[in-house]
């Protein structure tokens, strides 16, 4: 299974940097988000990775880069574009045509149809594919060659809630047995329930990069929560020792600066009482608003008129809470899934995908399973 190690990546369209300087690594065993906000240079960085923009830096897999692989679906699996077919070539002879071009048995051609549901549309033309349909063509052939490496950008667009399950534990299945997943999305609640690594980008320079949970941690928006019979006397105290304290609308205290076991020491050698006593940590939501508030590119106002420029005033300023990007993260040992996630149907613990197993149905409407699903067989069509 393919290190990815990323260098110096950096790409200019005109006078505008879309890309500057950025390095990283995606490690094998984890599913590593990808996240920044519009613009910030996420489907440029992946370009780069894959050698289909000109421009600095180099991305190695195992110490290899991307145009030196032989075979390289056999290697690097990628979906950069939604639709990126022939539309009328049937989807199983796109397949087809593929897997003959890297020495792939046309067998797993079967195997990744029937992997991503589109078994009884796979003579189908692609024209006739909804978004969802097509994302699941896209991944179909990423997973081809059966490789280490996985790159896909906003695989989840256009796959209905059902979809963005299946892909949810079948990404952290293939992590689990050792390969590297670098997946971009805007899905912020669905990528805190798969990755568990981030690289955070804004304005085409890392934020981030490291463990999610480290980078939740950093967030303002983590406090010891706390209420008590005499606010005033513990808010003087707390700041005393040079804890930030801030009085909610409730009347409980966010103590920043300490954690509980301090706070509630110190309520015990006030005499106070305590009501309620908690930790409150910050959702990837709220951390990554946190970091990329000051990389925002195209930000939005609440209303219309004087909120932006050529409507009688000012562009209104960043939302409360929006801080300047924090200090990068290392990245630390661990990369396991997160407990509670069981492999979906047909994906056994050791290499390949349980094809035959496994067979989730197609989606007509853009993502709607049926019960009633066949497995496409090899053969079914020639033509």
């Amino acid at each position: 299974m393919a290190l990815i190690q990323a260098r110096g990546l950096s790409k200019t369209f005109g006078n505008k940097a879309a890309v500057r300087g950025l390095s990283f690594d995606v490690v094998p065993g984890s599913v590593t988000g990808f996240l920044g906000p519009n613009g910030a240079g996420k489907s440029t960085t992946m370009r780069l990775m894959l050698g289909l923009d000109n421009g600095e830096g180099v991305t190695t897999y195992d110490g290899v880069a991307y145009r030196d692989l032989k075979q390289p679906l056999r290697h690097v699996g990628s979906v950069l574009d939604a639709k990126p077919f022939h539309p009328t070539r049937k989807a199983v002879n796109h397949l087809r045509m593929l897997a003959i071009s890297n020495d792939i048995p046309t067998t797993r051609v079967t195997d990744v149809i029937n992997i991503v549901g589109l078994g009884d549309v796979a003579n189908a033309k692609p024209k006739t594919f909804s978004l969802g349909m097509g994302q699941r063509l896209g991944i179909a052939t990423a997973l081809l060659g059966d490789p280490g490496t996985l790159i896909l950008d906003e695989p989840a667009n256009g796959l209905d809630p059902q979809g963005v399950h299946w892909l949810r534990n079948m990404l952290k299945t293939l992590a689990a047995q050792g390969r590297s997943i670098f997946v971009s999305s805007h899905l912020l609640s669905e990528m805190a329930l798969m990755a568990d690594h981030l690289v955070v980008v804004g304005r085409g320079m890392l934020i981030a990069s490291g463990k999610m949970s480290d980078f939740i941690s950093t967030s303002a928006r983590n406090a010891v929560v706390i209420r008590v019979d005499n606010p005033e006397l513990m808010t003087r105290e707390l700041r005393a020792r040079n804890a930030a304290v801030v009085t909610e609308p409730d009347g409980k205290l966010a103590v920043t600066g300490m954690d509980s076991d301090a706070v509630g020491n110190l309520a015990h050698e006030l005499g106070v009482r305590i009501f309620e006593l908690s930790n409150r940590q910050a959702t990837l939501e709220e951390a990554f608003l946190d970091a990329t508030g000051a990389s925002e590119e195209f930000r939005a106002s609440m209303g219309f008129g004087a909120q932006q420029p050529g409507f009688g005033g000012p562009m209104a300023g960043p939302p409360p809470g929006y801080g300047a990007p924090p200090p990068g993260y290392g990245s630390s040992a661990g990369y396991g899934a997160p407990p509670g996630y069981g492999a979906p149907p047909g994906y056994g613990p050791t290499q390949g995908y349980g094809a035959s197993a496994y067979q989730p149905p197609a989606q007509p409407d853009g993502g709607q399973p049926r019960a009633d699903q066949p497995t496409y067989q090899d053969g079914d069509d020639n033509r």
